[in-house]
């Protein structure tokens, strides 16, 4: 034991680096506005033309992370916090900022009961070939 009455033991080591919370991350919210669309394969992408993120002084670097990933190639809520290694809470957050800030869109995939019916499709093609 050190002389300050702290142990001398680490509780993450020196290549670590800086520790935050996530909870520091959202400012301590856990909900973001349209948050309810965000489920894990939903699929964000970047808005193009959206003014450049790194001039607005309310956006985390994990803020800017996310436009980055999203602006290359479509993401979704899932790979995202899998590439910044964040909570899918935090992440979920972090991205319903961006969706107001209109930097990013958030599109869902079209839920199975919507796709058409594989038969109606099959008449289709046997209908066009017949012509």
């Amino acid at each position: 034991m050190s002389g300050d009455g702290q142990g001398s033991s680490h509780w993450f080591d020196d290549e670590a680096g800086p520790v935050v919370r996530p909870y520091a991350m959202t400012r301590g919210r856990t909900t973001s506005a349209g948050q309810h669309r965000l489920d894990l394969i939903a699929v964000v992408v970047g808005e193009p033309g959206a003014e450049d993120p790194e001039t607005d002084p309310s956006l985390a670097p994990e803020h800017m992370e996310i436009v980055g990933l999203c602006a290359r190639t479509p993401q979704s809520v899932a790979e995202i916090a899998a590439e910044l290694n964040l909570p899918i809470g935090v992440v979920r957050v972090l991205i319903g900022d961006l969706v107001h800030a209109k930097l990013v869109r958030v599109t869902r995939p079209v839920p199975p009961a919507e796709l058409p019916d594989e038969s109606i499709l099959r008449d289709v093609i046997n209908g066009l070939r017949a012509l």
